[in-house]
């Protein structure tokens, strides 16, 4: 079934902290906008070179209704950008501009984009707004929502960050169609990521939508990005600083993003984090947790979305760099399993032992 609303509010302490729009084009953005009271305060839209190309002009044409002065910084597209240098040169940027603390920016992109934004604006004069305008399926579904901001030190991924929350995410579906295949399905990670944590019917319709969602159906699509922010907002308004069951979000993302790292960035992280799940479900599966029918259904629905194999890394050195991965706590990695579809857990008994086993039958599957 469709959605019937447009609208989401995330709530903490039962207050509203802010609304998340979906929509098919920019038309709302304006009066989403007008709401949050930004008139007359300057902006700053932060893009890369790839969505600036599609959407700046639109989204600034927009803006300059409200704001006497809309300027733009556009970096250079790509996960090697997500650094404390392009920040530093934000910062300049904003310090040319006469930025000051009421005045806002504005985050138009996927998740480097979005997440390398909320950094900046977490830690800018303390503290300013911003808002995030995903872009990506990954963003949409994932990045923007929840307040997780953060960028990469020596290819150390999100090692940088700070929780600071949107002041409003708008979705617009419609930019999804100006992806690239390989950079939509790299977001079918995270939201299959859901269905199997929290959510076992949303599991089972993907199971039964995934042509559809091939297909980019409309409707479709509108419904499982509708669904998958749902899953993230029950998450994070009880935890939203990740003191308890907002780490089951990072199922898939212990080893995923050693991987990631390990090739250098040549594979987008959707498609790490989809083989960090299938490799945290075999871990699973061999400490009896879940059955082999349940691994099975999991590592097809997960191939479907065309999830390639990944090699280039050798598994000590995958080994070695989850040990300084930010999940560790106390000397122990927090990792996440599964003991059905639906409900994941916090387990710190996964050895290197468990994780060489599965990297290995990985490699030579």
């Amino acid at each position: 079934m469709e959605t019937t609303t447009s609208v989401m509010t995330v709530h903490y302490d039962e207050k509203p902290i802010y609304d998340i729009g979906f929509y098919s084009d920019f038309s709302h953005l304006l009066g989403h906008c007008e709401a949050l009271n930004i008139k007359g305060r300057n902006i700053c839209i932060v893009s890369d070179s790839h969505v600036a190309e599609h959407y700046l002009s639109e989204v600034t044409a927009i803006l300059e209704k409200l704001s006497p002065k809309v300027i733009s910084f556009v970096f250079e597209a790509g996960e090697e950008q997500k650094s404390l240098d392009t920040v530093r040169r934000l910062y300049e940027h904003l310090i040319l501009e006469h930025f000051e603390r009421r005045d806002i920016l504005v985050a138009l992109g996927g998740g480097v984009v979005g997440d390398l934004t909320g950094y900046t604006a977490a830690t800018y004069l303390r503290g300013i707004d911003f808002i995030q305008i995903p872009t990506s399926l990954l963003a949409q579904v994932d990045s923007s929502i929840g307040g997780k901001t953060g960028v990469d030190f020596d290819s150390y991924k999100n090692m940088v960050g700070a929780f600071h929350q949107p002041k409003l995410v708008y979705i617009n579906i419609s930019t999804l169609k100006t992806l690239s295949t390989r950079q939509f399905l790299s977001g079918m990670g995270e939201v299959v990521k859901y269905g199997v944590i929290i959510d076992a019917p949303f599991y089972h319709w993907i199971e039964e939508h995934k042509e559809q969602i091939i297909a980019l159906e409309n409707a479709v699509i509108k419904e499982m990005i509708y669904r998958s922010c749902d899953n993230k907002r029950r998450v994070v308004e009880q935890d939203p600083k990740e003191q308890g069951m907002r780490a089951l979000l990072n199922f898939g993302h212990t080893l995923g993003h050693a991987i990631e790292k390990l090739t250098h960035f040549q594979y987008l992280h959707g498609e790490c984090v989809g083989v960090g799940s299938i490799l945290a479900a075999r871990i699973s599966y061999n400490k009896g947790l879940i059955t082999k029918e349940t691994l099975t259904s999991l590592e097809e629905l997960i191939s479907f979305f065309s999830c390639p194999y990944i090699s280039g890394y050798e598994v000590d050195e995958v080994l070695e760099t989850v040990r300084s991965d930010k999940k560790m706590s106390e000397g122990q990695i927090k990792f996440i399993l599964l003991d059905e579809i639906g409900h994941a857990y916090i387990s710190r008994e996964v050895c290197n032992e468990d994780m060489k086993t599965v990297l290995e039958e990985y490699q030579h599957a």
